[in-house]
């Protein structure tokens, strides 16, 4: 063993010994029993409804006239006066004032269901955009646009992903934010940018090149767009599999020589990469903590429907190696929660910066169980698991896409791979 890795386990095992508690706080408690009473008494009970009453008035292909149904505004009304309201925010006046260990486990209650998220106003990519411009925005951007996302009166999109470029390695895009006198002049397309057909939608934060002779991760910058500025155009909503996400959409859109004031920079020129590191460490927690919730949803289905069908004569649970199935599920969900939770308490305890490869782990490990659980269970509900009967083939995409979204598997296991190989080199 080398000193360097000798030294680096040492290490850990001090802090585990000191410090390392999972256990879950008084107020994460309270917040988590009031959650799931929330979900089980307003949310539960009109989900499927809901579900049916989006592709009702949201027809394929005319995303410029997405509606949301008229209870989501309700139950986001009713969140909000019980207190249920933009947990997610480290800030005890504007959130909740939890850690980001205190909230993987609200995370993962409103993962349970597709449309909770955004009744207690901690849907991405408006958690993220929140954070960013609570960390790094002014005093005017703040009032302008963190206070109405605060109060779930607008919604935002994050545009970051390109469809020109390998947009794995985010040094490659090609979007230009130029400073031009009292202005800046963004050029450029993207795409995948979520949130973008949502008719609450009114800004972008938009990430691009500033200077091709900066230094690697000093070439970028972010920009507050308007989404009614001159030059935006919103060309098309992508489909995920075959849907199309109403009313949020993962769209596509152009910047012909838009300008907006140099007000409108987050942090500064060339702050791009250290406003996207601060914005995406925990924004993954939230992302995988929600997929678990998914999966323990997934799994619930499973054992329902294992137990209820029968087949041959026996419950489906007791077929074909079911029950193994089960033990493996339960494996693999228990595992990629404790490795979020170490995540989690590694970001409280350091910073994102110094928990890339923790982040990096469960950014692979969450989505894939969740993949693996969703695929089974729609493998025991057999044609049903692929209707709009079951929530299964929407978790999928959720599962499938998340392997992509915020850095593929391949990248994350890179990074990874090259923080083990520096502890294994000696100094």
């Amino acid at each position: 063993m080398t000193n360097a890795l000798y030294n680096h386990l040492n290490d850990c095992l001090k802090k585990a010994r000191k410090t390392m508690d999972f256990s879950p706080t008084e107020k994460t408690l309270e917040y988590r029993k009031r959650l799931i009473e929330f979900i089980k008494e307003n949310i539960e009970p009109i989900e499927a409804d809901y579900h049916k009453d989006i592709r009702r008035i949201n027809p394929d292909g005319d995303w410029r006239h997405w509606q949301v149904p008229p209870a989501v505004a309700e139950l986001k009304q009713k969140a909000r006066e019980q207190g249920l309201w933009n947990l997610f925010l480290p800030d005890a006046e504007l959130g909740a004032g939890l850690s980001t260990l205190e909230y993987a486990p609200l995370a993962e209650v409103m993962g349970h269901s597709l449309l909770a998220p955004e009744i207690f106003n901690c849907n991405a990519p408006d958690t993220g955009n929140m954070e960013v411009l609570y960390h790094f925005g002014s005093a005017e951007q703040k009032q302008q646009w963190l206070t109405p996302l605060l109060a779930g009166d607008i919604r935002s999109v994050f545009c970051m992903t390109e469809p020109d470029v390998a947009s794995s390695d985010a040094t490659n895009m090609q979007t230009s934010i130029v400073a031009d006198g009292d202005d800046v002049v963004i050029n450029g397309r993207k795409w995948w940018s979520t949130g973008l057909g949502h008719p609450d939608a009114k800004f972008a934060i938009v990430m691009g090149l500033t200077d091709v002779e900066a230094a690697k991760h000093q070439r970028h910058s972010m920009v507050i767009v308007p989404l009614e500025t001159a030059g935006v155009s919103v060309e098309r909503m992508l489909p995920a599999f075959g849907e199309y996400d109403a009313p949020y959409g993962h769209g596509e859109v152009r910047f012909d020589n838009v300008r907006v004031p140099k007000e409108n920079l987050i942090a500064g020129l060339g702050d791009g990469f250290k406003i996207a590191q601060g914005r995406l460490g925990p924004g993954r927690i939230h992302h995988c903590m929600r997929a678990l919730g998914a999966a323990e949803k997934a799994l619930q289905l499973y054992m329902q429907r294992g137990q209820e069908r029968i087949a041959f004569g026996r419950p489906l649970l007791q077929l074909g190696g079911n029950m193994e199935r089960v033990a493996d599920m339960r494996i693999g969900i228990d595992q990629a929660r404790l490795l979020t939770f170490f995540a989690a308490w590694k970001i409280d305890q350091v910073g994102a910066m110094k928990a890339l490869a923790e982040i990096s782990a469960i950014k692979v490990a969450a989505p894939n169980v969740l993949q693996q659980v969703v695929d089974e269970t729609i493998q025991l509900y057999g044609g049903a698991g692929m209707s709009h009967d079951t929530p299964l083939t929407q978790l999928f995409a959720v599962a499938r896409a998340l392997r992509i979204a915020d850095g593929p598997d391949a990248v994350h296991r890179a990074t990874i791979a090259k923080v083990e190989l520096n502890k294994y080199r000696e100094r």
